[in-house]
């Protein structure tokens, strides 16, 4: 398989899937928190290069049924672009059911609810979007490039297409400052989104970053554990009665949690009560990782 760039990421729950580059680094590559691919300027892929990998999965990949699409955000290719790709894949690798890839809120409202349906019917069947915060300055500061209404309107077409959402949130990117804010927010926001699954990850800074230079001027604060607990906590109570799977069982958190809301929400802010209570171990700093 043909992997151009530094780094090839992908969701943890896509560890068994066959992973096809279509492009590489991220179309919007801004957020001020990461890192991934800072030096790694957005292009996409030829189809020759693709039509390759294809006839390599075909050969050795018989066993995998799911496929990843990497880099960043492959739903920012035009639509015909994406209807020739999953034909191909579809034809190609026919024992290859489920499709899925991420997706940023500029590239979802680039397509119409029927485009995405589209897709859907070629193979497509979740989408990763990272929301990160649902507080408007927050995302404003970490240059995410979307509103939080912007957000829930992406979140809501993906689920209006009959695709599985999946949405990502990030303790501690907010600061110290703006950690409540921040946290209440996002909870509110997820619950207007709707997704089918719900991922906790824990901010990280890395240097080079804005974000981890405007930390050592002294700018940013990042929350200790027993703020990123009382956050998670605020994030969970204002979800609501959210229908989803939550996880926070990232190696970036120090609390790993799974569970089914709403019907386990009570049991999950008890656990976090627990932890801010010192009654549970956390995850020792040495074990955190992206």
């Amino acid at each position: 398989m043909d992997y151009q760039g530094e780094h090839l990421i992908r969701p943890p729950s896509e560890a068994d899937s066959i992973i096809l580059q279509v492009t590489v680094g991220c179309s919007h590559n801004r957020c001020t928190f990461c890192g991934t691919y800072k030096a790694e300027p957005f292009r996409l892929k030829n189809e020759e290069t693709i039509a390759v990998d294809l006839e390599f999965a075909a050969r050795y990949c018989r066993r995998q049924s799911r496929l990843f699409l990497a880099d960043g955000d492959v739903l920012i290719l035009p639509q015909t672009r994406l209807r020739r790709l999953l034909q191909d894949i579809r034809q190609r690798l026919p024992w290859v059911k489920r499709v899925r890839l991420y997706a940023n809120a500029k590239a979802v409202r680039h397509k119409s609810i029927q485009e995405l349906q589209e897709l859907a019917a070629l193979g497509l069947d979740r989408v990763y979007l990272g929301l990160e915060s649902g507080h408007d300055p927050t995302l404003a500061a970490i240059d995410k490039g979307s509103t939080a209404e912007q957000m829930i309107a992406a979140g809501k077409a993906v689920r209006a297409a009959g695709l599985f959402l999946s949405v990502t949130a990030l303790l501690g990117i907010a600061g110290r400052e703006n950690s409540a804010a921040h946290a209440e927010a996002t909870g509110r926001v997820l619950a207007a989104m709707a997704p089918n699954q719900v991922g906790i990850l824990t901010l990280m800074l890395l240097p080079g970053t804005p974000l981890y230079q405007a930390a050592e001027r002294g700018e940013f604060m990042l929350p200790d554990q027993v703020g990123l607990l009382r956050e998670l906590r605020r994030m969970v109570a204002a979800m609501g009665d959210l229908r989803c799977q939550l996880q926070s069982n990232h190696p970036s958190n120090y609390l790993a949690i799974n569970a089914r809301l709403p019907r386990d929400r009570e049991a999950v802010l008890a656990a976090i009560d627990r932890a801010l209570a010192g009654e549970t171990s956390l995850r020792p700093e040495a074990w955190r990782a992206l």
